[in-house]
């Protein structure tokens, strides 16, 4: 597998994580924050939407802080219906995504800029799959903190480990 083949391969793993976990979350839970200082699933989403558009539109060719980005509002409640929320973290995936795909392993050593930063290609990728990680991470935590012990686990659940290395743990589905 190329380089390229395989960042895209995280970034996909990355969306899948993140999409069994908003699998198992009600209306609510889109717009709950564990204290009043935190982010919702909701504004973690509008974050990651707004980046992923300002980043990869243009990606090879504009500075990846789009002048239209308003990043401070992605951080304040919308209000967005868990649908429309759907709509924003399919479209940033798909243009964060769409940008990947055609590029090769040649293009990793050109030369963008973030925010008037010039960074390489690869640089910029690593540093946006960091990025992603981290958030799809927090989802993660407060769909498990608000589904409580009803969290089907993404990942080998603890004491389970000995069954995956034997082969015999298959995890069960998300159910909402």
């Amino acid at each position: 597998m190329s380089v390229i083949g395989s960042i895209v391969f995280e970034f996909e793993r990355t969306r899948r994580l993140g999409e069994r976990a908003l699998a198992q979350i009600d209306d609510a839970a889109w717009h709950w924050k564990p204290d009043a200082d935190a982010n919702s699933i909701a504004i973690v989403v509008q974050h990651l939407n707004g980046n992923m558009l300002s980043r990869w539109t243009d990606f090879l060719t504009a500075d990846g802080e789009k002048p239209s980005r308003q990043r401070d509002r992605e951080f304040e409640e919308q209000n967005f219906a868990p649908n429309e929320l759907r709509g924003l973290w399919d479209a940033g995936w798909e243009c964060c995504l769409g940008a990947l795909r055609p590029l090769t392993d040649a293009d990793l050593s050109r030369t963008v800029t973030i925010r008037k930063e010039p960074l390489t290609v690869l640089e910029a990728v690593l540093r946006q799959v960091s990025h992603y990680s981290y958030h799809v991470g927090q989802i993660v935590w407060i769909a498990r903190a608000r589904r409580g012990p009803e969290f089907a686990s993404l990942t080998i659940p603890r004491g389970r480990s000995g069954e995956h290395t034997r082969g015999n743990y298959k995890s069960p589905p998300p159910s909402a």
